[in-house]
């Protein structure tokens, strides 16, 4: 029998606000074939890992610009309009966290998110005011799914992971952090997440 949950924790690209890299690049590179072409061989969620794991965008965009120097416009336009690869909110999705913080549950998240995408980004999103501590993988030099971000996370939540929910869309951080007994909800929409936090008794 699970242990009755004591606070939420929260992923934040793709369950609380959508996050697609060619979002910008839609609007930068007209021609369909040169758009897939550069978003499968340039500017890549693999490539912007890194990141994630604490390598700031600078130098990230020196590096790739070395790389493809006929691509340099198009490379630097991902550090001056990161923002634009998140459209917005994911529907539905903040006002959970609303009815969550309304009822007094205490709210975290653990996020892959880099240092400075992290500073554009943070300030635009308020309803992460709910949250009364956030750890971000860049700034930690951690990633999900490995565990260490886990254990970091636990100790300054101050929480048991079977005393936490945590909502994430990965599919591999969801399998890790119940591995290390973490309460877990795979994130697919808000809908879903709202029947299981119902049925929890958490809304």
């Amino acid at each position: 029998m699970a242990s009755p949950i004591k606070a939420v924790v929260f992923d934040i690209g793709r369950v609380l606000v959508e996050w697609r890299i060619g979002a910008l690049y839609e609007r930068l590179i007209a021609d369909p074939a040169r758009r897939a072409w550069f978003l499968a061989n340039v500017v890549t969620e693999a490539w912007h890992f890194q990141h994630d794991e604490g390598k700031p965008l600078a130098v990230m965009i020196a590096e790739l610009s070395a790389q493809f120097p006929a691509e340099r416009a198009l490379i630097e336009a991902y550090g001056t309009h990161w923002l634009e690869t998140v459209p917005g909110p994911v529907p539905g999705s903040a006002a959970l966290v609303e009815a969550l913080a309304a009822r007094g549950w205490p709210l975290f998240a653990i996020t892959n998110f880099g240092v400075d995408t992290w500073a554009m980004f943070r300030p635009n999103f308020p309803v992460l005011d709910h949250f009364r501590d956030i750890v971000v993988s860049g700034a930690e030099r951690m990633v999900k799914p490995g565990r260490a971000i886990f254990d970091l996370a636990a100790a300054r939540f101050r929480f048991a992971p079977g005393e936490m929910l945590f909502i994430d869309d990965n599919a591999a951080n969801v399998a890790a952090a119940q591995a290390l007994g973490w309460q877990m909800h795979h994130f697919i929409d808000a809908a879903g997440l709202a029947a299981d936090l119902r049925a929890r008794g958490l809304v």
